[in-house]
């Protein structure tokens, strides 16, 4: 019921973002001779998580991820109206894996796949961007604990904003659905299945 809940709020919100995105007067679409072209993209992010694993307490595991980012944009800006934006393909380095709760496991991981839309639709200094992510995770002891595995795999759908503080930096404010398991590399496939909130710095060569 917690999670369903909780699922049901963010519905909500994010559709209430997609009206302001829309129709707020502030936004626009950045046509090409307005947008500045970035090939290369490079950030570094903090990630705290929270989720359930056994039970269907939101609450039950804490998760903080850390690491850097690189990235291409791979086309110019492509698509019509509010579709229109750039595709960059990107890469994560996760130093830092450290689960809180419910028990205290560390590790690191790695993201060869980030697939990532740039929409063209700013409001000053902000534009929206989707993602999709996938890799692998590698820790200490098994995870979740319990008859699992130390090695799992990552998967994670969402998206941001990123504020642009100068012509060539960025903050990137990001919100994720992540699920982590092992697929069956253990003898229980126990589930991570939570929400995870991102702050990053961007700079753009």
């Amino acid at each position: 019921m917690i999670l369903h809940d909780l699922i049901s709020h963010f519905r909500t919100v994010g559709l209430f973002i997609l009206l302001l995105l829309f129709n707020h007067p502030c936004f626009a679409q950045a046509g090409p001779s307005q947008g500045q072209p970035r090939n290369w993209d490079f950030s570094v992010w903090a990630a705290g998580a929270t989720g359930e694993e056994n039970t269907d307490s939101f609450s039950e595991a804490q998760i903080l991820t850390a690491g850097v980012f690189a990235g291409k944009v791979l086309t110019d800006e492509i698509g019509r109206g509010w579709r229109r934006g750039r595709f960059e393909y990107g890469v994560d380095v996760v130093p830092l894996f450290r689960q809180f709760r419910p028990q205290s496991i560390y590790g690191g991981g790695f993201e060869p796949v980030i697939l990532r839309w740039n929409s063209s639709l700013h409001a000053d200094r902000a534009a929206p961007y989707i993602e999709l992510a996938g890799g692998a995770v590698r820790t200490n002891t098994n995870f979740p604990a319990g008859d699992t595995s130390n090695f799992n795999f990552i998967a994670r759908g969402g998206g941001g904003i990123q504020i642009f503080t100068k012509p060539h930096h960025s903050v990137d404010i990001g919100c994720r659905w992540s699920h982590i398991s092992n697929a069956n590399l253990g003898v229980r496939n126990t589930e991570f299945n939570g929400i995870q909130v991102s702050l990053g710095y961007h700079w753009f060569p």
